[in-house]
């Protein structure tokens, strides 16, 4: 069910149920942010609240509220969110805590909370247990405590389930604007991808900060991703913490490569969300996403009077997916004629100190230095805390830069306490944004940059729920043609029962052989893998295995690279399809990448090609390459088999997947199903 949020985040009146210092809190705040409707409050014993008169009763209220406010203990919110669902409100921020966060302590707060969403009905609910939300662009605040927003006619939206880390946010000095500030708190009803796509529909909104701690429902997050691509308003997010995978990750690489945080960055690159790893990043992503949008590029300038600064923007943005290109012809020409043959002309740009405190000629050069192909031109300056007055001369040009050419101008300064607030506000109001240190300013430039749209195919779930309590692990040779059924090439081989069938079998295939004994999870520890052999020598190879099947087979030639292909359940994302070196370079390289199944060809190919082991499978040196186009239908075919299993299957391993010129051959292979 989608819930209609408009009435709660965006109320004509507000009703205040409960008499503590929180709820008192709640009409001065928003008194004081200038909410211009009117303000209920509602107990059965005060005559006021915060100097307004209360009523007794809910069913006393004038009009059914547009927000509550319920600051009172979780046994009268239950019966308090019920009386406002049948006065058909707009919705309640639960403020109690005692619901399902406390289960450990407390076995009847999850049926509390069951209550609770129970009386709620169709109306939305935001928490419990949360701090609810301040809209400084209506000044309509439903927040029991000091906050640091002013009011704003346009802005960003952020959302978290921390109250400290929302009242932290909400006290930035940084010059973002902030329209919405919301904690979404145990989520029971109305989840964050809810929220935020709710709030997707205030046109003040211009970017939406998500601090996520998980993804409850990937359909909802599919939607938010849709419609904000829709509504051109970008997503960032700070992603924290570590999905439970609660599945056995010992006998597989798979497991280890896909385990932590790979199913969520592969969602949020799934769902074309920028992901960022720090606050300061964050809200300097947002406000650069506020100010400019995405950028188109990763093309970077920068300016400043100083060698040292020049060398430290390039080195901090070494190793990013951003660059700084050789100036132009024109360039050149129009930085020659203001600076003259003292300056060496580059991008990043020394332009020294000649023409310091001549604005003009500042912003000759700063206008020089952005252009059609530069996405954002970043001019360092860094303002003393002392006496800042002389550096007037650069504010006015940056502002002076944007104003003629239309440009995105950010001034950075390295030091994020070297940017006063005044400043900062002013560069903002002018189109120009202002920047808090540099390290976050070249990762909120990577962050902004225009993304993929989101997957318009769903994320594959199969079964509801977590990995099966119990799974069991098919043999290879059980696993190799379940695979082969799907399109996988296999190796020639057969099974054998015996030492005496072994010999047997052995002289119907071509040399060199492999052999390997069968029910064994990790067979080169064990002693149960013989490679390179001649039929005479397998009958003794088997003899010394401590298995009593085996399986033989033909050593794939002319290997050129490989590959492991590996797809695992992720009770929180999906299915993880991920990529990495194979063989014995699995460990040493580490070298993977992610994709969520349904992965396109030409998601996976792109995938592949940022590997470090690609330069192999492309030929490298000279030598021959792999045929790609067989390699990515070998991919295909371990997605295919997967995609078919979704209900029961737990994982599925190729390592090695060999590559050669002409084919691409699993070597091994490993399937684990959950039992029913």
């Amino acid at each position: 069910m989608v819930r209609d949020l408009s009435r709660l985040f965006r109320p004509r009146s507000i009703a205040v149920i409960g008499g503590g210092a929180w709820c008192a809190q709640v009409i001065e705040q928003s008194h004081r942010l200038g909410f211009a409707g009117p303000i209920w409050p509602v107990h059965p014993k005060a005559r006021e609240v915060a100097g307004i008169p209360a009523f007794a009763r809910l069913e006393d209220l004038p009009d059914a509220p547009d927000a509550a406010f319920v600051g009172i203990n979780r046994e009268a919110t239950v019966e308090a969110v019920a009386a406002l669902s049948r006065m058909e409100a707009g919705g309640a921020v639960c403020f109690a805590s005692g619901f399902a966060e406390a289960q450990a302590e407390d076995d009847r707060s999850e049926a509390v909370q069951a209550r609770l969403i129970a009386a709620a009905g169709e109306m939305p609910i935001l928490g419990p247990n949360c701090y609810g939300f301040i809209n400084a662009l209506d000044g309509a605040l439903l927040w029991p405590d000091q906050h640091g927003c002013g009011r704003v006619e346009r802005g960003v939206a952020i959302l978290t389930q921390s109250s400290n880390i929302a009242i932290n946010l909400t006290m930035q000095r940084r010059a973002l604007p902030i329209a919405y500030t919301v904690t979404c708190g145990n989520m029971a009803q109305t989840t964050q991808a809810e929220i935020a796509t709710g709030l997707l529909d205030d046109p003040r909104v211009t970017a939406i900060g998500l601090h996520v701690e998980g993804f409850a429902d990937l359909r909802a997050w599919e939607r938010l991703a849709c419609k904000a691509r829709d509504k051109g308003v970008p997503l960032v997010a700070i992603k924290v913490g570590r999905s439970d995978k609660a599945r056995a990750a010992t006998i597989s690489h798979t497991a280890s490569l896909a385990g932590g945080d790979a199913g969520a960055q592969a969602l949020l690159d799934r769902l074309g969300i920028a992901r960022v790893d720090d606050l300061p990043s964050f809200l300097e992503t947002l406000k650069l996403l506020h100010a400019t949008g995405p950028l188109d590029g990763g093309t970077l300038a920068a300016v400043s009077s100083s060698g040292g600064e020049a060398s430290l923007v390039a080195d901090t943005a070494h190793g990013c997916a951003l660059r700084f290109p050789p100036l132009t012809t024109g360039q050149n020409a129009a930085l020659r004629d203001v600076l003259g043959p003292r300056v060496a002309l580059a991008n990043p740009l020394d332009y020294h100190t000649y023409i310091w405190r001549d604005t003009e000629a500042m912003t000759r050069v700063f206008s020089a230095m952005t252009g059609p192909e530069i996405a954002l031109t970043l001019l360092i300056v860094d303002y003393p805390h002392t006496d800042a007055a002389d550096w007037e001369c650069a504010t006015r040009a940056a502002l002076q830069t944007r104003a003629r050419t239309g440009r995105n101008v950010a001034v950075v300064a390295t030091l994020p306490e070297l940017m006063p607030d005044h400043v900062a506000t002013r560069l903002i109001a002018g189109g120009v944004v202002p920047m808090h240190g540099l390290r976050e300013a070249i990762g909120a430039a990577q962050a902004a940059v225009r993304r993929p749209p989101p997957c318009p195919e769903p994320v594959a779930l199969g079964r509801i729920g977590g990995p099966g309590q119990e799974a069991w692990t098919l043999t290879e040779a059980e696993a190799k043609p379940a695979l082969a059924r799907h399109g996988l090439a296999i190796p020639r081989g057969a099974i054998a029962g015996s030492l005496a069938e072994c010999a047997t079998e052995a002289t119907h295939l071509d040399p060199p052989l492999a052999l390997k004994g069968l029910g064994i999870a990790h067979k080169s520890e064990a002693g149960a893998v013989r490679l390179n052999l001649d039929r005479g020598e397998i009958g003794a190879a088997a003899a010394d295995m401590p298995s009593e099947t085996f399986l033989i087979e033909e050593m794939v030639q002319g290997a050129v690279a490989e590959l492991l292909v590996g797809i695992t359940r992720d009770p929180a994302h999906g299915f993880v399809l991920t990529l990495a070196a194979g063989g014995v370079l699995t460990e040493l390289l580490g070298d993977s990448a992610s994709l969520l199944l349904p992965a396109a060809r030409d998601d996976v190919e792109h995938v592949l090609r940022k590997l470090k082991v690609f330069p192999l499978l492309a030929g490298f040196r000279g030598k021959p390459g792999a045929d790609l186009g067989v390699a990515l239908d070998a991919i295909e075919a371990v997605q295919a088999y997967a995609l078919a299993n979704l209900d029961d299957l737990e994982e599925v391993e190729v390592n090695p997947l060999i590559c050669t010129a002409t084919g691409a051959i699993a070597a091994d292979a490993l399937i684990r199903k959950a039992r029913p």
